[in-house]
């Protein structure tokens, strides 16, 4: 099983020595990968489910900030939960992020990414809600076509994004392009995962029979796309205080990572947290 942690600046803040500390005390203490969120915008009244959002919650953007982590660690992977990718441009976000691979020295790995769930977000970047899981779909696989394109450059024309001989350069290293996984609480964000992701992310506020149907449905859709089903990584949240039962329970689900999110607002209480998570599941080396 790997672990990995998640740091939400609307919740802890946006104190660049904080989070440096805390992608530090992650990587010592063995995390394999660290995660951020993103809302590119709030605005009064903005809900996910039943949650009111604040409008003043300080999300930061997610690949900024992990640009600046990786400037200050040295092993932990890079992951977002979740880019919201149908409100990027597929053609600088495919730069963005190979930016970001290249400088870290390969460790922008674990790109998620969802399509939203605020309709006031959207408008504010012009893109139609009812289109973004459309959106997500073309500009994942507009990501891989710039990846993937040589010196000749590549072309596409879809619904949403058109051009002609792109060369995007540099790629990220290793020359594969980046992997892909896919988040959300919904059978179709399950059936992208299996069609087009390399991993699935649940949501945290699904039952656990949906859950489990949701995992199927990605599976079963991956291998009806032809593409091999056991190669799907399967994330999920957990929690700080959870038991090795808990992680054995996961495990035989097919778990194959659990992130997990501090429960603290105090800083040296967090450290306190994720030393002795890691103590109990034996992470530091």
């Amino acid at each position: 099983m790997k672990f990995g942690i998640s740091y939400n600046a609307a919740h802890f803040g946006t104190d660049p020595e904080q989070l440096v500390a805390f992608a530090r005390q992650a990587e010592e203490c063995g995390f394999e990968s660290l995660y951020v969120p993103e809302h590119v915008v709030l605005y009064p009244g903005a809900r996910v489910g039943p949650f009111e959002l604040p409008p003043a919650l300080p999300y930061l953007d997610p690949l900024d900030c992990l640009a600046f982590v990786a400037g200050a660690t040295r092993r932990i992977l890079l992951g977002t939960a979740v880019l919201l990718i149908p409100y990027h441009h597929p053609v600088p976000l495919a730069k963005r992020l190979a930016t970001v691979d290249v400088l870290s020295g390969g460790r922008m790995r674990l790109l998620t990414v969802g399509v939203g769930a605020l309709p006031g977000e959207a408008r504010a970047v012009g893109v139609d809600f009812a289109t973004r899981g459309r959106r997500a779909d073309e500009a994942i696989d507009v990501l891989r076509l710039l990846w993937a394109g040589g010196e000749e450059g590549a072309g596409h024309q879809g619904e949403f994004y058109a051009f002609d001989d792109l060369c995007s350069f540099p790629k990220p290293l290793g020359g594969a392009g980046l992997p892909v996984h896919v988040g959300g609480s919904s059978r179709a964000a399950a059936r992208r995962a299996g069609l087009r992701g390399d991993g699935w992310f649940p949501g945290g506020r699904l039952d656990a029979r949906e859950r489990a149907g949701q995992w199927d449905l990605a599976r079963a859709s991956a291998a009806e796309a032809g593409r091999d089903p056991g190669a799907l990584e399967y994330t999920r949240w957990g929690a700080l205080d959870m038991t090795e039962d808990d992680v054995e329970t996961l495990a035989a689900q097919g778990v194959t990572r659990i992130v997990v999110s501090p429960a603290s607002p105090d800083p040296e209480e967090r450290r306190e947290e994720l030393a002795a998570f890691a103590g109990r599941f034996g992470l530091t080396s």
